[in-house]
This record gives structure tokens, sequence and C-alpha cells, in this order.
């Protein structure tokens, strides 16, 4: 007995079935079947308090329309699912009282929303809304509709696309309910359809089932294992609980055995419940179809066991009512706040744009407030050495990393100034050697005192330029980087601002590296301090001298010596070297008290020729080289900023656009808050 179908309601029982109303639960057995005759009526599917469920319906529908999930705020939704073949179709069928498309494969190839609203006129409305269009049709037409949209949407074919085509059902007696129909799943992609057919589709199902707005609506054959089905395992990887799904199982009359324990057992987690509902069979009309639906239901020895709160499409209709209302609800707090947050975040990001600019005098005065405001952010992270506003940015505390480097730059001229500690004495003997003349004895020739000192200068003279090289790249980065920040609402003043900056530093460096020229060149000239150190410390390298000399006179005696600054020396090849060595010896000391005197003077000089270079760039330099490029020599170029960027444009356009659908949409869910807040809709 598996289906039961009486074209003949004469010949039936009559039946008169009650839906539950607002006060009676939907999950208790409150629908009840009154025999009194033989003819068979069957109730409207449309509950007595549409009428008051309707504007909430309407206050989500004109968001939705508004297209307010656009800027990332969920509506509540109920979302249609299912397996290919599970009668998902013949449920929203039966819900509108329409027919919608049929066929082989796929027939859903877009998110179908469907918006039902019961109509006082006996004569039905039916209309598609896609791409900014209305299309009228009727219910004789509205499946060739649907398929003409979609092939307009999604192509010709066996394709899919995310983008939605609306159906409008307004038709006496249907239940006010908006529903997102989605393409039952597919693992097998047939002709004509994409490889990754079962992946777009799956796509598509997670991104409206995903959102806790959503309830899924979970459409089961009864003639499978529900624990097998693709939708099933979907619905499980958003909704865990189950507490947003609700399962309809539909061909109940088909596969009855066992129905009774699959629903009831609820192995698969369906928090909402389950209903059990018969699909219209051949020409059946969609009154004929609810009376059959009743009868099986009474009458079948299996299907009559299954409460009667969990079967039938009118039963079906009133839970999906129920549980939107109650999510629209529950909701609606939810959208006023997130909207509320989205308009101020818009609004902030609007006062952060440029303000238009009308004058020259306009475009003047932005200019000079962008200039003096990077200047004073210059001064604090090149001179004062603040950084409140780049606390988290290393690179942009510019007097640490700048004496970082001014430590390591000194550190280089140390270290390849260091001598190798074996052949002590060997190039001052080759020298003096070479240096000797014709003239009183004991006397250091000047000359081979300054060919050691060039040979010294000449070993440690790249190292400046590099430091050069290496400081004003870093101070180009962070000047580029300041005045950009300052130039972001003036996109058109970038590329001159960072030209302007480019070319100054360019022209600093070069600076630097004519002086530093000239710093080793003098050097390498002559040999001269006023500073007091240089005898002091000749004078206590001196006083090794006798040590020297009489580990060379005595060949008993170890061959190490220890000297400051030198530190532990070998000095055993010198004995075969006694009087010149002894020469040697004391030149080495001079041009090694001397040495640390270069270093230090050559690296105080690099800081103060730096500090005063980086003083002059920020506090004189850079205005005016920034005022030429961007002003011009004809004083034309601050017309550019009066020319808004396309990007700055188009950016104002689209928050304007947006705080207007915010507003607009503000004040529908403000207006439906007060309608709860004051009438009791007895959900």
């Amino acid at each position: 007995m598996g289906r039961t179908h009486n074209n003949n309601p004469k010949n039936a029982f009559k039946c008169k079935l009650s839906v539950p109303t607002p006060s009676h639960s939907p999950t208790d057995d409150s629908l009840a079947l009154v025999i009194s005759g033989e003819e068979v009526t069957a109730a409207p599917i449309v509950s007595s308090y549409n009428d008051r469920i309707r504007p909430l319906l309407n206050a989500v529908d004109r968001l939705r329309h508004l297209k307010i999930m656009q800027e990332g705020i969920q509506l509540p939704t109920i979302v249609v699912v299912g397996d290919q073949s599970s009668g998902k179709s013949s449920v929203l069928e039966s819900l509108a009282g329409i027919s919608l498309p049929r066929g082989q494969g796929i027939c859903t190839r877009v998110p179908l929303i469907m918006r039902l609203q019961d109509h006082y006129n006996p004569q039905p409305e039916l209309f598609l809304e896609y791409d900014g269009k209305v299309v009228p049709t009727d219910e004789q037409n509205i499946a060739a509709a649907i398929i003409k949209a979609t092939n307009e949407i999604a192509g010709q074919g066996k394709g899919i696309s995310n983008h939605p085509l609306t159906l409008v059902v307004k038709k006496k007696g249907v239940p006010d309910l908006t529903m997102v129909d989605l393409p039952g799943i597919t693992r097998v992609p047939v002709q004509g359809q994409p490889e990754d057919i079962y992946e777009q589709i799956s796509k598509i199902i997670k991104e409206f089932i995903t959102p806790e707005e959503s309830i899924i609506l979970n459409v089961l054959s009864a003639s499978v294992d529900f624990s097998t089905c693709e939708s099933i395992r979907m619905s499980q990887c958003v909704d865990k609980s189950g507490q947003r799904t609700l399962a309809v199982v539909t061909k109940a009359d088909r596969s009855p055995d066992g129905l009774m324990e699959k629903v009831t057992s609820d192995d698969v987690n369906i928090g909402l419940g389950y209903i059990c509902v018969r699909n219209r069979i051949g020409d059946e009309s969609y009154e004929e179809a609810r009376e059959q639906e009743a009868w099986l239901f009474h009458s079948h020895h299996l299907l009559s066991k299954i409460s009667k709160s969990m079967v039938g499409v009118p039963v079906l209709a009133q839970k999906l009512v129920q549980v939107q209302a109650n999510l629209i609800v529950k909701c609606l707090p939810d959208i006023v706040r997130k909207i509320n947050e989205k308009l101020a975040s818009n609004l902030e990001e609007l006062k952060r744009l440029p303000r238009n600019l009308g004058s020259i005098a306009e475009a003047m005065s932005a200019f000079m407030h962008v200039l003096g405001a990077a200047k004073e952010s210059l001064r604090k992270v090149m001179l004062r050495g603040e950084f409140d506003e780049y606390p988290d940015v290393s690179e942009m505390h510019c007097t640490a990393r700048l004496a970082e480097m001014l430590n390591q730059f000194s550190n280089e001229m140390q270290s390849k100034s260091d001598e190798k500690k074996g052949n002590f004495l060997i190039d001052e003997i080759r020298v003096l050697e070479e240096a000797k003349s014709i003239g009183l004895p004991k006397f250091l020739p000047r000359a081979a005192f300054l060919t050691l000192l060039q040979k010294k200068v000449k070993g440690i003279s790249f190292t400046p330029f590099e430091f050069v090289e290496k400081t004003w790249a870093y101070i180009e980065g962070v000047v580029v980087a300041v005045l950009i920040q300052h130039c972001e609402n003036y996109p058109q003043l970038q590329s001159s601002t960072r030209r302007a900056a480019q070319n100054l530093v360019s022209l600093k460096k070069q600076q630097s590296v004519d002086w530093v020229k000239d710093i080793v060149e003098m050097e390498k000239l002559t040999d001269y301090t006023c500073n007091p150190e240089y005898v002091t410390l000749w004078n206590k390298l001196m006083s090794h001298q006798d040590a020297f000399m009489s580990i060379l006179n005595d060949r008993g005696k170890s061959t190490g010596l220890s000297i400051d600054v030198l530190g532990m020396i070998d000095v055993g090849h010198l004995r075969d070297q006694v009087v010149v060595a002894q020469e040697a010896f004391d030149l080495k000391m001079r041009l090694t008290a001397y040495w640390m005197i270069v270093l230090r003077r050559m690296v105080d000089c690099m800081a103060l020729h730096l500090l005063f270079s980086v003083q002059k760039l920020v506090n004189k330099e850079m205005e005016g080289e920034i005022i030429r490029e961007i002003v011009g020599e004809d004083g034309k170029g601050l017309e550019r900023m009066l020319e808004e960027s396309p990007g700055v444009a188009e950016k104002r356009k689209r928050l304007a656009s947006s705080m207007e659908l915010l507003k607009e949409s503000k004040e529908v869910v403000s207006k439906i808050m007060d309608q709860i807040s004051t009438v009791a809709f007895g959900i």
C-alpha cells in the first residue's frame, strides 16, 4: 500500500484538516483529521496569523531587495537544499501552488529566491526579478519564464551561477514565506556540465547555509538512508548541533516501510524536526494532492502511526512560517547593531577622504597643510627622536637607527685598521730603508711617517663611502614614507612629492660623497692634531721600548711582548736588525697614537656632518624642493589638486551609496522593531 490515490472525492471520507494556530505548538498532535462523511476537503495552507507575519517578512524582503547582504550583513533566510531527485522541486511547488521547471539533471541552476505572499485577490500575480528587470508571468508560463531567465543569468546549457533569480508569487492561500532554492547536489557531471560541477554546487550551498542567520530546509527522499545523503553531510558541517536544520521527507507514499523509525530515531541530528509529505502525482491538482496526502497519513497502516504534527504540506507550511518568524525576530536586533557599526565605519572612512577642492586658494591651503604636517612628522622622527606616530614600526625610529649605523661604522673602521700580529715592524723597517737620505743620524724621516699614514688611510677609505650610501638610502626611505602617508588623500601629489624627495636626497648624498672625498684626501695630505691624547698615548706606548730592546739584545729571553693597544706580539724576528728596529719601533708608536686620533676624528666628523645635513634637509631644503616640484615654474601645478583621482572619486561614490543603503535599511528595521514592541505577534 505504498500509494493511495482516489480520483473520485465523492467516494472518499469527508475529512476536515485543522492547521495549528499560533497558540499551539507545531510539534504536538494538535493537527487533527476529523472524519465526518464521504467527501474529503483540505484546509488552505495559509495560517490564520499570516497577516501578522507579513510585516516581518516584508521588512526582510525589503532589506534583501536593497542588497544589504553586499555590505556583509546577513539576513534571516530559509535555504532549501537536497540531493538531486530528492523531490525538492515538488515540495516547493506544493507550498507555492505553481509548477517549476522539471527535467533530467539539474533543474535549478541559479539560487532561486521564492517570495510567497498570501494574496486577497483570487487572481494570482507572479513575476521574476533579476539583473534590475521585473518580468511579469503567469501560472501557465512560469516554468518557461524561469528557464529563460536562468539561461540569461547562467548561460545556455547546464552550467550554474551564484547570481540569484527572485520569483514573487502573490496567490490566495499560500503561506507567507521567503525561501532560497539552491541547485540539487550531484557528484557525477552529465554531458554539458563542467567537470567540477560538484565543487561549484558545494561552494554555492555552503555560501548560503554557513551564516548563523540561515535555517536549512533539508529535503530528503524517504527511499534513501538519510545518513548517506550529501545534503545532510553539508548541513552537518555548518550546523553540527542541528539546531538550524529542518528536514522534509518526500515520497512517503513510495517508501513507507521503516519511515516512522527513521524520523523518530533522528540518527542524523535534525534539531528542528521532520515533516513527512506526499508528492503531487501526475495531473493532480494541488487541492487533490492535499486531499490524497491527508487520506494517506490517516489511513495507511504504517504512515498513520506517525504523529500528525509531523506529516503533511500544511504542517510543513505552518512550521516554516513559525520558524521564519522566530528567526526574524531573533535576528533583527543584531541586524540593527551591524547596520549602525557599518554606518559608523563608513562615516569615519568618508571623513578621512580629502574634501573636494574648488579653487586654487583651497588647493594651496590644503597643500600647505599637508606640507606642514609632513614637516612636523619628519622633525619628530629624524631630529627629536619622537616616534609616537609610528610606535610599532622600528624602521621609522630614525634617530635610534642612525645611531646604530654610526656605531657600526665606527666598529668597521676599527676592524679594518687592525693589523696582523705577525711581521711586527717589517713595513716600518722597509719604509725607513727607502726613506734614507744623506744627513744626521737618529732623525726619523717625515716622508716615512706620511707614507705609512697614507697607506692606512687608503685601507679604510671605502668604508666612509659605504656608510654614506647606506645612511642616505635609509633616510630616503623614511622621508618618502612620511611624505606619501601625508599625501594619502591626494594621490595626484604623491608622484611629485616622491620625486622631489628622491631628487633632494640624491643631491644630499652627493654632497656627502664629495665631503668624504675631501676628508679622506685631507687625512692623506698631512699629519696634524692639537689633541693632547696623541702625546699621552705615544709616551705610554714608548714606555715599552726598553723591554723591546732588552728582548732583542738578550737572546735568552722570551720573544713575546705585550704592548698597550697592540696586544701580545712576537719580536724574535727583529734580533738581527737591532739598530733600525729601534727607529722603526718609535715610528710605529707615533703612527699608532696618531691613527687612533684619525679614526676618532673621521667618525666624529661623519656624525656631525650627518646631523647637520639631516637638519638642513628637514628644516630648510625639503619644503622648497617640494614646492618647486609641485607648483612648478608657471605656478599652475596646484591645479592638479583640483582634479580628484579616479580611485578617490570611486571610493567616495561607493561609500555614499553604501551609507544611503544602510540608512534606508535602518529605517526599514526601525519601523518593524517599533511594531514588534507595540504589537503582540503571538509567536
